[in-house]
């Protein structure tokens, strides 16, 4: 069994960056102004980015390591500044379990699977 963990605070330049790469600059992640007037009250991260740092976990345990399948689901915001806390847990290779949760208050922001070749 492997357990992976790591402990990330995503900034607005994270949020930035990976609008850029992905082409989703949808405000609610790149416009702090117009995020502030949202029931979010701030800029939040595209949960791809979250998945994206947790697969970088994956590959640098195993080098190569190619993804044959996932699910996952972001039931809570992942705000630029707030800690967040990342584990990958299972067989690499094999199936694992990814999670990542705000630190100050414990709420979910990722949660998913992934077959690991």
């Amino acid at each position: 069994m492997t357990e992976l963990r790591e402990t990330w605070t995503p900034t607005q330049e994270d949020f930035d960056a990976f609008a850029r790469v992905s082409g989703d600059d949808n405000p609610i992640h790149v416009d702090p102004e117009f995020s502030a007037r949202t029931a979010f009250g701030a800029t939040v991260s595209h949960g791809m980015l979250i998945y994206t740092r947790l697969w970088g976990m994956v590959r640098a345990a195993r080098p190569g390591a190619r993804a044959v399948s996932q699910s996952m689901m972001f039931p809570n915001p992942a705000f630029a500044g707030i800690d967040v806390q990342l584990v990958v847990e299972g067989e690499l290779p094999g199936k694992v379990t990814m999670r990542a949760w705000r630190i100050s208050d414990d709420a979910e922001v990722f949660l998913g699977e992934a077959e690991v070749a």
